[in-house]
């Protein structure tokens, strides 16, 4: 039985790493258990991934929409962000693709505390990524980029965390009715997603992200209840001020992904073998209504046997549960599951936090299952990926920033022969 993203916290909460006076003795027992980790991946690249603990996400519609507003900690995807800090956003380059520099789409966000951070005591993981297949490409390349050159991302991570006494939250669990402390930063009133620091010259009461945000809403409308708004100012004798527009949309878009709540559940909770019937019915493959034939063109595409047997493994494992979205796992000896074996980065590709220089590690990765609740569709410029694997800070470090840029690596399928 699935259980709310609010009543499983505790499976997302890492088991702690053995008490250790000094700081950067952890840091050496970590990256020494995670450099263990990625022998082990190189001695046996078919190696399934390790079963510590993986808790599998998958989507449904919210009972109570309320449940995913923001003093309730949600893990959603698609609609808009919920912002842990609701008034710090990311600046504008961060908020942008670093190949098109238009506005990222919100994708998916999780909720996942570390209980043993004091600083920690709520942590939030946003996705954010553009929707051009186009730029995706391009970021296969980019996230190769290290040293002097900067990556140039589509995909962008981003952590928050709070401790348990904050501004913007009570200390005790949110109940029905509650409402935040604080008042969040005005948003973006097409996109909903980011801060509005751009304001319509004319009404002043539309804020915007961006200058296309602006224009997209002004096409799509705000020209007419924005020209029918400012007549009624000059037929009124009442402060221009003190007047607000009515029935203003609070998110005009019609573009963003349909919204979900992302429900949790332990992934050995499936680990029952499938009949031959049922393997039929709950492949991959047939989940996205692809035909066997379509299948073989994939497959005529793979680099040798070796990428065959990782797709038949990562098949094979994610059968079990054929409508997850989501693999997370924390633990330090977890690793990703990879459909190709082609396309992985070893421990060098993986960056250090750019903020306190410490190791990175593997916290959860993102299925193409997404794609099919998204209904994105299947022609050769829609948006695609075989997984999205996320890692972050292993000390979750503190900055100065609210929101701090974590790395996400993205696994394209073949497209040439």
């Amino acid at each position: 039985m699935a259980s709310s993203s609010l009543s499983g916290l505790n499976s997302l909460r890492i088991t702690p790493l053995d008490d250790d006076d000094e700081e950067e003795q952890e840091k050496d027992k970590a990256m020494e258990i995670l450099n263990e980790a990625d022998d082990d991946a190189d001695d046996d690249d078919d190696e399934e991934e390790e079963d510590e603990g993986v808790v599998l996400g998958f989507v449904e519609k919210p009972k109570n929409p309320e449940s995913l507003l923001r003093h309730f900690f949600p893990s959603k995807a698609g609609g808009v962000p919920a912002w842990l800090d609701p008034v710090k956003l990311p600046n504008e380059k961060s908020r942008t693709c670093g190949i098109c520099r238009e506005p990222l789409q919100f994708l998916l966000q999780i909720y996942a505390p570390i209980s043993e951070i004091e600083s920690a005591f709520h942590r939030t993981l946003y996705v954010f990524m553009c929707p051009s297949m186009k730029c995706l490409r391009q970021d296969q390349h980019e996230q190769w980029k290290r040293g002097e050159e900067s990556p140039c991302r589509s995909v962008k991570v981003f952590r928050c965390q709070l401790p348990r006494s904050n501004p913007f939250y009570s200390s005790e669990p949110p109940k029905h009715g509650d409402r935040p402390l604080t008042d969040a930063a005005t948003l973006c009133c097409w996109c909903g997603t980011w801060k509005g620091e751009k304001v319509c010259s004319s009404c002043k009461t539309a804020n915007y992200c961006s200058e296309k945000h602006q224009i997209l809403h002004w096409n799509s409308g705000h020209k007419a209840v924005c020209c029918q708004f400012i007549s009624s100012l000059e037929a009124s004798t009442s402060d221009f001020g003190s007047k607000k527009m009515s029935a203003k949309e609070k998110v005009a878009c019609k573009t963003l992904y349909p919204e979900f709540e992302v429900i949790i559940e332990e992934e050995c909770e499936y680990d029952t073998e499938p009949t031959g019937d049922q393997s039929c019915t709950t492949s991959l493959v047939s989940v996205h209504d692809k035909s066997d034939e379509t299948f073989q063109l994939l497959s005529d595409k793979f680099e040798g046997d070796i990428d065959k047997k990782s797709w038949v493994s990562f098949e094979e494992r994610i059968s079990k549960a054929p409508e997850q979205v989501l693999r997370y796992c924390r633990d330090l000896k977890a690793k990703p599951l990879w459909p190709l074996s082609s396309g992985r980065p070893s421990k060098e590709d993986i960056p250090k936090c750019k903020y306190c220089k410490g190791p990175l590690c593997y916290e959860f990765q993102i299925m193409p299952q997404l794609l099919y609740y998204f209904k994105v569709g299947n022609d050769p410029d829609s948006l695609d990926w075989g997984t999205i694997v996320i890692y972050t800070c292993l000390a979750s470090c503190e900055a100065s920033l609210s929101y701090k840029e974590e790395f996400a690596w993205v696994q394209l399928y073949p497209t040439g022969p």
